[in-house]
């Protein structure tokens, strides 16, 4: 792509999918909190920016992978008139995952600053991110939507359009709902094989052969197996994202009883130190429960 494209957030998600746009020929102009990302990136062909400010004026397109909305808060609103002035004349594309109405107030700010806004979560982890196996749910009006699109190829199997925003976060959170059940459900399982005397290994190989397999699964059981719980999805961000899809939910007044489960575990992994470690370690706040 001819176009220079701005990236801004360089963390568990953001670098491995930057290094992929990058890699893939595109020109990035990428700026993070913390100097180590940036020059890895600077070292795949991306120039790196001094500041915010300077990724906006030279990109008419910027991606923001953020992790929470304080990150996207603290970066891109410093200050009062901080986000019309950056944004102004430009295409923001949030990648990251926020609450429905956060979304729908940015892209309204955006929009009222004389940018466009469009969102674009992404499902999977640091390994499918690595390999450009997103899936990608995308939301915003269909001419900058139509713009979007192309950039997103290099990061995803898939670009879902899922209407204006919020759709598309809204969307994310369902999919939240069935992964973290699955990976928590997943833990649990392992958990009650350990107390019975049963193999892991064994274990793993019967559910990677049946019906339930799925990529996640694999994944997962590799790791348990190995005692491998070096984060792909952090506990403290599927905590943050069980929380979203809790919240999301009690402001559409239903009910959600296997999040409000999973929420607990995750908060009490969290607070037992466990939040940086994979979210398939949220075994340890299982086992914890048994005393």
């Amino acid at each position: 792509m001819d176009e220079r494209i701005g990236f801004v957030g360089l963390g568990i998600m953001g670098r491995p999918m930057a290094l992929r746009l990058a890699r893939a020929g595109t020109r990035l102009l990428v700026w993070n909190r913390s100097p180590e990302p940036a020059r890895e990136l600077a070292d795949a062909g991306a120039d790196v920016a001094a500041t915010v400010a300077d990724v906006f004026t030279a990109c008419r397109t910027v991606i923001v992978m953020l992790r929470d909305e304080r990150a996207v808060d603290a970066v891109l609103r410093p200050s009062a008139d901080t986000l019309a002035s950056l944004v102004r004349g430009r295409t923001l594309v949030n990648m990251g995952t926020v609450s429905p109405g956060f979304a729908r107030r940015l892209a309204d700010e955006v929009e009222a600053a004389g940018g466009e806004y469009v969102e674009a979560p992404v499902s999977g982890s640091r390994v499918p991110a690595e390999n450009g196996e997103l899936v990608a749910m995308a939301a915003g009006l269909p001419e900058p939507l139509a713009r979007v699109a192309p950039l997103l190829a290099p990061l995803c199997t898939q670009v879902a359009t899922c209407g204006v925003v919020p759709g598309g976060i809204t969307m994310k959170l369902a999919v939240n709902v069935f992964l973290i059940s699955v990976v928590t459900g997943l833990a649990e399982s392992f958990h009650f094989a350990e107390a019975h005397g049963l193999d892991a290994a064994l274990l793993r190989g019967v559910l990677d052969a049946g019906q339930m397999s799925s990529p996640i699964s694999r994944v997962k059981t590799a790791k348990l197996v190995a005692d491998d719980l070096t984060p792909q999805a952090a506990i403290s961000d599927v905590l943050m994202n069980a929380e979203l899809v809790v919240r999301a939910a009690r402001a559409a007044g239903i009910s959600s009883p296997l999040l409000d489960v999973s929420r607990d575990l995750y908060a009490e992994a969290v607070a037992a130190g466990d939040g940086g470690i994979d979210m398939i370690g949220v075994v340890r706040a299982i086992t914890r429960r048994d005393g």
